[in-house]
């Protein structure tokens, strides 16, 4: 075992499976003492069961850890508020909290509904603003600690996910705020943006080039957590990790702006937007033109 996580005390949700579960093994075999989150679902979000989280429980208590298992809900301010309630009541700390649990429920915008809508924002966004509200109050106190959240390249959009996209998209914006809010505390928060073969990503539709191995992402994760990453005033960043490579997201910030003399009218706007002001291409519509576009070509009869 390592001791790059030493004496921390670290909170993983969606912790039973993938990505969570090597982040959880990962911390643990840092030194870290960890708790872990899984409500236990499936992707599609049903059929809970506690047994996942206690089976990686058992994986780092066989490997020499410290670890405890927590099978709460954390789309709930109550599941949220049990998972650091069980670090402080099992550690005495919460150090770092990272928030993975994610499901899925794929639909046109046209045609999605309000029960598939709904659970998906609430597990991923409001499931990491529960762990975050409930961790950062501690932290505070305790003059440091780390957030981590877990969005996806697809906060950019998506065909079919418009609720998955719209609560990675909140995920970074909630990261942001921490970073500027808890700043003053001692306490960072950050993103990343993982490319991991998952049960999440096998159901993606285009192939994707870059791709790596949930054991990757957690080793981003562990140095994020750490003293290292606190030292170098890591905070406020989102990062993907795909294999052998890692990126930092830029920073929102205006393009290009123009200015009218006088009041602004439709008209005036029509002539003075496309050309002074202009837009910011969408990379993945262009990818999505050019699909359609070879797709036609293949359609075409031969001449």
């Amino acid at each position: 075992m390592g001791n790059f996580l030493a004496g921390k005390v670290v909170a993983v949700t969606g912790a039973g499976r993938g990505i969570g579960r090597a982040v959880a093994l990962a911390a643990a075999a840092e030194g870290a003492r960890v708790v872990v989150n899984d409500h236990g679902v499936s992707i599609e979000g049903s059929e809970p069961t506690s047994s996942v989280a206690d089976t990686v429980v058992k994986e780092i208590e066989a490997a020499g850890g410290e670890a405890v298992a927590v099978a709460d809900d954390i789309s709930t301010m109550e599941g949220g508020q049990r998972v650091v309630d069980t670090a402080l009541a099992s550690y005495g700390r919460i150090d770092g909290v990272v928030c993975v649990a994610g499901i899925l429920r794929e639909r046109m915008l046209f045609n999605m509904t309000e029960q598939e809508w709904d659970p998906v924002v609430a597990t991923h966004l409001k499931g990491t603003f529960t762990l975050f509200r409930a961790a950062s109050a501690v932290m505070r106190r305790q003059g440091s600690g780390t957030l981590i959240g877990f969005t996806s390249g697809n906060h950019q959009g998506s065909v079919a996910q418009a609720n998955y996209s719209a609560a990675k998209g909140g995920i970074i914006s909630l990261v942001r705020s921490a970073a500027l809010g808890l700043h003053k505390y001692g306490v960072t928060a950050n993103a990343v943006a993982p490319v991991a073969r998952t049960r999440m990503s096998a159901n993606v539709p285009m192939e994707l080039k870059e791709i790596g191995e949930p054991e990757d992402v957690a080793a981003l994760v562990v140095y994020l957590l750490s003293d290292r990453a606190r030292e170098e005033r890591i905070t406020g960043q989102v990062y993907t990790i795909a294999g052998p490579k890692i990126a930092v997201w830029a920073q929102p910030r205006e393009l290009r702006a123009g200015y009218a003399e006088g009041a602004w009218t439709p008209e005036r706007i029509a002539d003075f937007l496309p050309g002074t002001v202009g837009v910011d291409p969408m990379p993945l519509l262009e990818q999505l033109e050019a699909m359609a576009r070879a797709a036609a070509d293949q359609a075409r009869p031969n001449a």
